[in-house]
């Protein structure tokens, strides 16, 4: 979230939302319970990464949270400063007979800009990186694939990092469904942005992705 949301009157939804971060430790099959599965992205700004997921069939939740650096127990204020290693990230748990790691994947391409290091559209930094974090091999397989075949077909290069997922830490829950909550402000948060423009530039009919049945 830039700077100058943050001078947005949230005082209140702050008192009422902050919460210690929860872990949650990717294992090394990227399984969750009763048969379902996960998968981590990170495409800048974590409230706007939710929303293409909830709206798949077969995708049963998502989590806003942070992963890829070292600080145990990290909390927003930590990460936004940067300095931390974190990127603001998603957590999609899905339903593997509904849709399929590789689909996820198809989606994550069309809602981030791929050739932006270390930020994402309005947001400057390496906790707005975007990234992949694979949690088994046949993950890191069809990442690979993925970005081969993103690679091919832009004259750009991909700066989207490819990394082995380690300890995931929800955000707090005033971020979680930020979109939901605060709807108006999550509409001007991402005009400002200029995330849609952006995306439309490089994916055009493609951005945001396709919704599978």
């Amino acid at each position: 979230m830039p700077l100058f949301l943050r001078s947005l009157p949230l005082a209140g939804l702050l008192a009422a939302g902050l919460a210690a971060p929860m872990a949650y430790a990717a294992n090394d099959s990227g399984t969750a319970a009763d048969g379902l599965s996960t998968a981590i992205f990170a495409g800048g700004c974590f409230w706007c990464m939710e929303p293409p997921y909830d709206r798949q069939p077969g995708v049963t939740s998502t989590t806003s949270g942070y992963i890829g650096g070292e600080l145990e127990n990290p909390g927003y204020d930590d990460v936004s400063r940067g300095g931390t290693g974190h990127a603001e990230a998603v957590k999609i748990t899905y339903d593997p007979d509904a849709i399929d790691y590789a689909e996820l994947l198809d989606i994550f391409w069309r809602n981030v800009d791929p050739f932006a290091e270390d930020r994402q559209f309005c947001d400057s930094g390496p906790q707005y990186r975007s990234a992949i974090f694979y949690q088994d091999e046949r993950q890191r397989e069809l990442a690979e694939a993925s970005l081969a075949e993103m690679q091919e077909r832009f004259d750009q290069p991909i700066a989207t990092e490819l990394s082995s997922a380690g300890a995931f830490w929800d955000a707090e829950d005033y971020h979680q469904n930020y979109y939901e909550k605060n709807p108006l402000r999550y509409k001007f948060y991402r005009f400002r942005c200029g995330r849609d423009d952006r995306l439309e530039e490089i994916w055009g009919d493609e951005a945001g992705g396709p919704t599978f049945d």
